[in-house]
């Protein structure tokens, strides 16, 4: 049987404020372990904890980036489990009131719907040690710094239909919350995290499959990779006539497989009630008209921008929108007059490889705006060549300085005189006799063989458009 899969993903989204979310202990990454810590994120008998403004500002800017319906009045919730990275023994979240709710997504003109986004705060971390057992450790210790930071956590509806979609998904939210300043979206340290919930069912049907919740997805490839498993694992199931258990599942990156974790909790399991410490929350209309204000241009309305305007290809503008540092300094670089269509072939292509070989973040750049503008000139007035450029662009992506000062010390200055260029073409005609004949005798291919040579033989450093013009006069001659 043929079977098509349907999931949704969950995404916990660090929000950046410099407090935590209902105390004022600080939230930044990497300090000392239960450094940043106080009796109300520790849970600490007798303490009554504050809601942190900025933490429902950033809400309020995500469901207007996601066009959500931001509710009127939301409340908190307590979420009960018992976990040893909890100490509190319920999670600060939201339940049937969330801050957030409907919206979408645009991947590739086909919109995910968003089932809600609400606000909670994080756990604590579990720290593995030692030499055995559990995770290759006999003993864990735990590291209460995250416990109580900002969530926010961004439900999708299932309508994602296959891993890739779902990579492309997690990318254009994380690009959202970046362009919007709420969340760094740093996978690596956690601040955007990621379950996904993965069910099967015949192709045409209407009835949801039994679920799997997987767990531990800390890249978009594991996301992807996860959610293909989980579909070949739950097809296996289903074909030999057994059915699908739900459960919760953790993704092993090193064997490249979900392991059974523990049956899926539903909400009666959490025992959520209202969160007695704090009020029911009042949302002014005035003050979200006041952060809509605030709002940058998103990614899909610049991608289609760039698109309309200046004729980038889709994929090109995708590329390019993916990071806000790229897309701002492109942006400038073309106001500034430069080509839009060189300075995106730059970008997408030495610089994304320059990244990728030095470990580097876009932001870490010393190129700047009136770099790429200046060598675009350089390129169109024939002071340097297309492949001289590159590697003008290689110094700028490493140091800061001027486009002219790296023509001038690399040496890289095109050559435009043509009484220069008319020897040198000469000189490489004298010397293939061989082929001269062969494009007398028809053989017009030659010519890129000779385009070749004179490049090589001036270091790169030709016009080209002079060497065209040159090698069409003197190769007419060579036939008479």
């Amino acid at each position: 049987m043929e079977y098509e899969p349907v999931i949704g993903l969950e995404v916990h989204a660090h929000l950046k404020t410099k407090t935590k979310a209902f105390c004022g202990c600080p939230t930044e990454f990497g300090a000392q372990p239960n450094t940043q810590v106080c009796p109300v994120c520790v849970g600490m008998p007798g303490v009554l904890p504050v809601v942190n403004k900025a933490m429902v500002a950033c809400a309020i800017k995500v469901g207007l980036a996601l066009e959500c319906t931001i509710s009127a009045t939301t409340k908190f919730d307590r979420k009960n489990y018992f976990y040893p990275d909890l100490p509190k023994g319920y999670q600060i979240s939201q339940y049937d009131e969330p801050i957030c709710r409907g919206g979408h997504i645009t991947i590739r003109n086909r919109k995910i719907r968003i089932h809600r986004a609400h606000m909670e705060e994080d756990a604590g971390k579990l720290v593995h040690a030692g030499a055995a057992g559990l995770h290759g450790s006999d003993y864990s210790l735990v590291d209460y710094n995250r416990g109580g930071v900002p969530l926010l956590e961004i439900v999708s509806e299932p309508d994602i239909g296959s891993p890739e979609e779902a990579r492309l998904y997690l990318t254009e939210l994380r690009n959202i919350l970046r362009y919007i300043d709420v969340c760094d979206g740093n996978l690596e340290e956690g601040s955007f995290r990621c379950d996904a919930n993965v069910s099967i069912r015949p192709v045409g049907a209407t009835k949801l499959g039994t679920r799997a919740e997987i767990k531990n997805l800390n890249s978009f490839r594991a996301v992807q990779r996860a959610i293909q498993y989980e579909i070949e694992r739950q097809t296996t199931i289903l074909d030999s006539g057994k059915e699908v258990v739900q459960e919760t599942r953790l993704w092993n990156e090193s064997d490249g497989k979900t392991h059974p974790m523990r049956s899926k909790e539903e909400a009666h399991d959490y025992r959520y009630f209202p969160e007695p410490d704090l009020v029911p929350l009042v949302i002014d209309r005035t003050w979200v008209t006041e952060l809509s204000k605030e709002m940058p241009e998103l990614p899909e309305v610049r991608r289609q921008r760039y698109m309309d305007n200046l004729k980038l290809s889709y994929d090109d503008a995708f590329v390019i929108v993916e990071s806000k540092e790229m897309s701002d300094l492109f942006d400038q670089a073309v106001k500034l007059g430069a080509s839009a269509r060189d300075c995106s072939n730059w970008l997408i292509g030495p610089t994304l490889a320059y990244l990728r070989e030095e470990k580097k973040e876009f932001a870490d750049l010393a190129l700047t705006p009136k770099n790429l503008y200046d060598l675009s000139r350089a390129v169109n007035d024939g002071a340097v060549s297309s492949t001289a450029a590159k590697q003008v662009l290689i110094e700028l992506l490493a140091k800061k300085s001027e486009v002219a000062t790296i023509i001038k010390d690399l040496g890289l200055a095109q050559v435009s005189d043509e009484g220069d260029l008319r020897k040198a073409v000469s000189a490489v005609l004298d010397a293939n006799p061989s082929q001269v004949e062969e494009f007398r005798q028809g053989k017009t291919k030659v010519r890129q063989f000779f385009f070749g040579e004179i490049m090589k033989a001036t270091k790169g450093k030709a016009n080209p458009q002079i060497i065209n013009k040159l090698l069409d006069e003197l190769l007419v001659q060579a036939k008479v």
